[in-house]
Formats: structure tokens, sequence, C-alpha cells
């Protein structure tokens, strides 16, 4: 019992600086309490206000040898107004420091940071439109480090700055959709001491043109005088082939402007061809930039590439769940 009560000690040591809003002779509750109480309920699995209130009605005795509750059990209703009112980065800022405390992020860790607008956000009674959240995704320790709400009159080019000045990414690979590549980003992932995977799409002008046309000339003439590494997986199950092709390949000095990306070394591509019986094959082509070297290997590619894609039901389908329940 002392290591619970010390360890719950040492779990509240990050988050007492949060400022109470509530006025001091109105408290019933203290805020130790209600923080304390949500966080185990939904380690334990409450989704729902009401289910935080129930979990602690069943372990009010448990509870009460290290908390001090001296109105018992707060009322859903009442910690659902506590957390309306909380400072939002307050919030996010304590409950960083204590991710960090407890989680080892390993060297070589693919940090996946991806946007995604949750569908059962909105209110259309208070004219509030839909939640878009930038999450930043430790894809081996599968745990989320840390959240930024996109801001209504702003996007995506704008939060994960925000997301990046407070994460620790030291050794780490760090991977982005195609909204996020920017060349300023793609800067403070190298004074993070990092490494990226950028993802292409028409939105970055030439170089995106420029880097499939590197490519489809290296495939006609099967690399010539071309530094590379190539990979290939097959995965098969459910009447579906599914064949994925990588490619790391040097020469980024001939693409446009590409001085201005600090740190690019080379330039990725993705090919997934996809079989599936009864219907025609299908060949779908991804480009990237990225500051690994052919020495980091076409294995590591690949690798940050393919976690990247599992942030969407790992991370997304989770989002969308909770926010479905809590609104």
């Amino acid at each position: 019992m002392s290591t619970v009560v010390n360890s719950l000690s040492d779990l509240w040591k990050h988050f007492d600086s949060i400022d109470d809003p509530r006025v001091d002779y109105l408290i019933e509750h203290q805020l130790r309490d209600i923080i304390i109480l949500t966080i185990l309920a939904v380690i334990c699995g409450a989704d729902t206000w009401v289910e935080i209130e129930e979990y602690g009605l069943c372990k009010q005795s448990w509870l009460a040898t290290f908390l001090p509750l001296p109105n018992g059990i707060p009322s859903h209703d009442t910690i659902a107004r506590v957390f309306a009112r909380l400072c939002p980065q307050q919030l996010q800022e304590c409950f960083l420091s204590w991710i960090e405390a407890i989680a080892q992020i390993t060297h070589g860790e693919v940090v996946a940071i991806d946007g995604k607008t949750l569908r059962h956000s909105y209110d259309g009674a208070k004219n509030q439109k839909a939640i878009h959240m930038v999450s930043a995704w430790a894809t081996q320790n599968n745990l989320v480090l840390a959240q930024v709400k996109v801001d209504e009159k702003s996007n995506e080019i704008t939060a994960i700055p925000k997301l990046l000045e407070v994460l620790d990414l030291k050794g780490c690979i760090v991977t982005i959709d195609a909204m996020g590549t920017q060349k300023k980003i793609a800067q403070t992932i190298i004074e993070k001491e990092a490494d990226y995977i950028l993802s292409l799409k028409g939105n970055q002008g030439n170089i995106c043109e420029d880097v499939e046309q590197l490519f489809n000339w290296a495939l006609k003439t099967n690399f010539e005088n071309i530094d590379y590494e190539s990979w290939k997986t097959i995965e098969k199950g459910h009447g579906r082939i599914e064949i994925r092709r990588y490619w790391l390949m040097s020469g980024v000095e001939h693409l446009i402007d590409n001085e201005k990306w600090t740190g690019l070394k080379t330039i990725g591509l993705v090919e997934s061809e996809r079989k599936i019986k009864g219907r025609e094959t299908t060949i779908e082509r991804r480009y990237y930039l990225t500051s690994l070297d052919l020495n980091q290997g076409v294995k590591k590619f690949a690798q940050g590439v393919r976690s990247h894609w599992g942030i969407e039901n790992q991370l997304h389908w989770c989002l969308e769940s909770g926010f479905k329940t809590f609104s």
C-alpha cells in the first residue's frame, strides 16, 4: 500500500501547479481528488463523466486511504464542470511532464505527427465547430506524447511547431504527412537532434515533381550510377496480396531549393501494389523527403513509413470513440 501511496504522491507532483478556477468558499472537493480520481478511472476504462463517478463510488474505501475526499466522491456534473474550466495549456504541460517521467522513449523511436478532425466533437447548439487535433504518437511505445488543438482560423502548419517545441525528440525519427512538409518544420526537427521522413504531395511546389522525375529516371535506367537501397515486403491474407517496394536514394543536390531543406540527405519512394481476387490490380506511389542517409538503411525508412500509417487505427480511432462518448 505504501508503494501505491508514494506513486500517487509522485503523480500529483506533476499536476499540483494547475490553477484551481473555482471560488474558494464554494469548493467542496479538492482539485487533487478530482484529477487523480479521473486519471485512475480513465486508466481503468471509464469513458464518460458518469463512469468516472461510478468508479469513484465503487472504489471509495480504497481511494480514501490516499485521497482526502472531505465530502466523498464528487458527482459527474462537478467533475465535468471542473475540467471544462481548467486551463488546457496548463493541463497539457502537466500531462506531458508526467508522461516524460514514466515513459522512456527508445533511441530511434518513430514519432508520428498527424492531425485529425474529431467528428463527434462539434456542438451545433453552441455553434461550436468540430475540434481538429494534432497529435504526437510514439509508435513503439503506443503512447501519446502531446497534443495541440488547431485554432479555428489556423491549420496544422502553425500547430505542428508548437507541438515540436514541447517534445524531447533527440534520437527519434519524426514522420509527418504532406500538410506538415515545410522547410521550417524540417529545420526544427533537425535542431531537436532528430531525423525526419516527410511525405510529399503537390502542395510543396515543384519539389514533389522533381522527386517524382528523379525516381522515374532512376527506375528507367535501373539506378545506373546512382547510390540507392531497396527493400520489398509481401503480405497475404483474406484473398488479398499486397506488395510494398521501398527505395531510398541519394542525389538530393538535383532538387530545386534542396539547400533550403535543413538536413535533407535522401529521397524515398514507396510503391504499393495491391491484388484482390476478382478485382483489378492497383498500384500507388508515394514520395518522401528524409534526413536519413543510406548508411541508416532503407529498412529504417520502411519502418518509419509503416509506423506512421499505424496512427490511424491505434490513435485516431480511439480519439473518435472517446469524443463520441464524452460529447
